[in-house]
């Protein structure tokens, strides 16, 4: 099985524009990300998913000068993108990573990619975000981790999905079935709902910039675990953006 991971990139957001291409220790958020998914020994492939509008063109561009696979698709149906980037390049399983996760873990998602070629699975996610809502026990931190699943899952909702946030967030219409998809999910040795390591807000931007400082200088790739063990050397940082886990609304995915 050759895993291809996908990255989920866009130029436009409502709290923090250009998020995606904002410094970290000298790096863009994306190149971080890129460079964590290296790190992983099962990913043979990785690809940015990018809307093909002129909004999103510098993102086509840093990605030809650091020689990064991209693809162009719909801003609006991103499943459509995702599909579409996947197709191109011949991932199965595929990997989801949004570009919102500088501090993606890769000894978790290596993980995760060997919980899904165990063959029990059509579809496995890191226990975070709205697939994890209620959870307390075995949470991980959002923007930790990621999903992997079939190309055949992705192809059915592909074709099948017709509720708008199907088509919004990609693995909806996969991991709202259990009944018809064989789901599973990657739960955390210990619960870090108290903490949010995700970028969507410039307070978030502060904390990771805080880690990063911390820990990821000359492009070190730093695990989870030093991660957990910063905030609890100092956990003033961690007190930056925690009334923003209090403020994530999943209502608008999870309702029927």
């Amino acid at each position: 099985m050759s895993t291809l991971a996908v990255i989920q990139a866009r130029m436009g957001s409502s709290r923090l524009p250009g998020k995606v291409l904002k410094p970290l220790c000298g790096k863009p958020i994306l190149l971080h990300i890129v460079e964590r998914l290296r790190a992983v020994k099962s990913i043979e492939e990785i690809v940015v998913a990018i809307p093909d509008d002129a909004a999103n063109q510098p993102l086509w561009t840093f990605c030809r000068v650091h020689g990064i696979s991209f693809r162009g698709g719909s801003e609006s149906d991103v499943l459509d993108r995702f599909r579409g980037a996947a197709l191109r390049y011949g991932g199965d399983p595929v990997l989801r990573i949004t570009a919102d996760c500088p501090l993606v873990d890769p000894g978790s998602i290596e993980k995760l990619i060997a919980m899904y070629r165990t063959g029990e699975f059509d579809y496995v996610a890191t226990a975070s975000g709205a697939n994890a809502e209620g959870l307390n026990t075995g949470r991980f931190p959002d923007g930790i981790g990621g999903e992997c699943f079939s190309f055949a899952a992705l192809e059915t909702a592909w074709e099948q999905a017709r509720d708008s946030r199907d088509r919004e967030h990609v693995t909806r219409f996969i991991w709202r079935q259990k009944q018809r998809f064989r789901c599973g999910k990657q739960f955390a040795d210990r619960s870090y709902h108290h903490l949010r390591l995700t970028v969507d807000h410039p307070l978030d931007f502060d904390l990771v910039q805080h880690i990063y400082n911390e820990l990821g200088r000359e492009g070190r790739i730093f695990p989870l675990e030093e991660v957990v063990d910063l905030l609890e050397r100092k956990p003033e940082l961690a007190e930056i953006n925690r009334h923003l886990i209090d403020l994530q609304n999943y209502k608008a995915v999870l309702d029927d």
